[in-house]
């Protein structure tokens, strides 16, 4: 087998630069898009590092006012004026989402300013430090916060970078003063090709971002493209529950890079961290597991440990979090205090609230398998029904997955499904939230296609009954009916 080579980023994008040094390319930026959860984060320790900044993004929103409040300088809507109106040329950042129209990218490019996607300014700031990056279809965002909190808790202040704010802190990325980097890494276009980490976690490879890769053979080669990118006497974490990371396992051993597995299956060899059981714990779970000997110490050790998330793919994310701290020198007693006061990531089983004997949850899982493992999960913790509003998001994906979906919401009692949210795309004819609804193998009377987004959340109240979850799914902007469903559930119960 050949050696992995790196994939050529399509010719729309800015060509990469590599590895940048911050005091030569990041010493004034403008983030275009600066409220985006993966922009905001890089603004954020920018800031931390005394480099000014600038950006736009097209609405107010509460990360662009806490940004300002940094000293960051923001402008709402794009437009070329927001580059002329700075004291010096700045580099520009953009992330994927940004169109090729767009005014001010335009206007840089005009001017011959210098312009870097998101993941090189991300891979400028990891310079000098040690860098775990946690990557793989699902559970990234969940992996990554709950190894920096660990980590955190052992006193070793990673920097970190992660796609969803933390419930604790209320942020996702701070500049810290060890030695680390944490960073989730993205898959979705390839950027994480741009990384150069020390540890690699790999929690699971599923077909998915089909939109951009074209198909699912290319969708696994980025991944075996980016075990070229760990650094010599690096590690791969891989999850051996998983058939798409072990056989990245495989091929990473076959190129001699050293392998470390964990989960249920893994077969426990030396430096390997097994999950021996779990099991439902109010609202999160209790987790039984083996982990490697570290220290003078060869032998493997058996430890039980509570998180605050439910789920047995929870409860693996935990086990890959702990063996990377490990692996990272941290030790296992402060790596297992630290898991068990993780309090959870904004938008991942979020609690809203309860009304009227309702409690009302969020989540972001957005793709068939998530939305599979959540609606697990959600059963465990409620002795009432299950009642699910999900949102598709993307019209390339709600067409290739509706019926994965389908079968993955009728794991609930009752469900709404809204319209697609557009995000990067436009309109497919034909394509609608109602290829989902039709999909779902539930009986009729059980599956509500509601595609005015204001009705949902009285179409929802009127549903729930006390004693039920209702869980709103998706990354598009269904996370904010929380607060309008707790009103209506409360109206309700005020008019009995």
């Amino acid at each position: 087998m050949t050696a992995p080579t790196e994939k050529p980023e399509p010719t729309e994008k800015p060509e990469p630069t590599e590895n940048p040094e911050p005091t030569d390319q990041l010493q004034r930026v403008h983030l275009i898009g600066i409220g985006g959860a993966g922009m905001s984060g890089i603004a954020r320790i920018l800031l931390a590092r005394g480099v000014p900044v600038s950006g736009s993004d097209a609405k107010d929103s509460r990360t662009v006012l806490a940004l300002r409040a940094q000293g960051a300088r923001i402008a709402v809507g794009h437009d070329a004026a927001n580059l002329t109106q700075l004291d010096g040329p700045p580099t520009v950042v953009i992330s994927t989402a940004i169109r090729q129209d767009n005014p001010e990218l335009a206007a840089a490019r005009e001017r011959g300013l210098s312009v870097l996607h998101r993941s090189q300014a991300l891979a400028a700031l990891m310079t000098g430090r040690r860098v775990a990056c946690v990557t793989g279809t699902h559970g990234k965002t969940s992996t990554t916060s709950m190894l920096t909190v660990a980590l955190q808790h052992c006193g070793l202040d990673p920097s970190f970078a992660i796609g969803g704010d933390l419930a604790a802190a209320g942020t996702g990325a701070h500049h810290g003063a060890g030695d680390i980097f944490v960073a989730e890494a993205d898959e979705s276009d390839g950027s994480f090709l741009r990384f150069s980490p020390t540890v690699a976690v790999v929690t699971n490879v599923e077909a998915d971002h089909l939109d951009h890769h074209g198909s699912e053979a290319a969708y696994a080669q980025i991944f075996r493209d980016f075990l070229g990118r760990i650094t010599p006497g690096g590690t791969l974490l891989s999850c051996a529950d998983d058939a798409g990371a072990e056989q990245l396992a495989r091929d990473a051993e076959q190129l001699g890079l050293r392998v470390r597995r964990y989960g249920r299956t893994a077969p426990g060899a030396a430096g390997d961290a097994i999950l021996l059981d779990y099991r439902p714990a109010g609202t999160g779970g209790r987790l039984r597991v083996r982990l490697p000997g570290t220290g003078t110490s060869a032998a493997a050790e058996e430890h039980t440990v509570t998180v605050a998330v439910p789920g047995e793919h929870m409860a693996l994310n935990a086990l890959a979090a702990l063996l990377a701290g490990l692996e990272l020198g941290a030790p296992a007693a402060g790596m297992l205090e630290g898991l068990a006061q993780f309090s959870g990531v904004r938008r991942r089983f979020e609690f809203k609230g309860r009304a009227d004997g309702v409690a009302v949850y969020d989540d972001y899982a957005h793709h068939p398998t998530e939305v599979a493992a959540q609606l697990t999960a959600a059963r465990s913790v409620t002795e009432g029904r299950l009642v699910v509003a999900f949102q598709p998001h993307l019209y390339s994906r709600t067409r290739m997955f509706h019926r994965e979906f389908g079968a993955a919401l009728a794991l609930a009692d009752e469900v709404v499904v809204l319209d697609v949210f557009a995000a990067r795309e436009d309109p497919e004819p034909g394509v609608s939230g109602a290829l989902v609804a039709d999909a779902v193998t539930l009986p009729a009377a059980h599956v509500h296609y509601v595609p005015k987004w204001s009705a949902v959340p009285e179409v929802l109240a009127g549903l729930a009954r006390p004693g039920d979850l209702v869980l709103t799914m998706g990354a598009g902007d269904v996370t904010v009916l929380g607060a309008e469903i707790l009103t209506e559930l409360g109206r309700r119960e005020r008019a009995r």
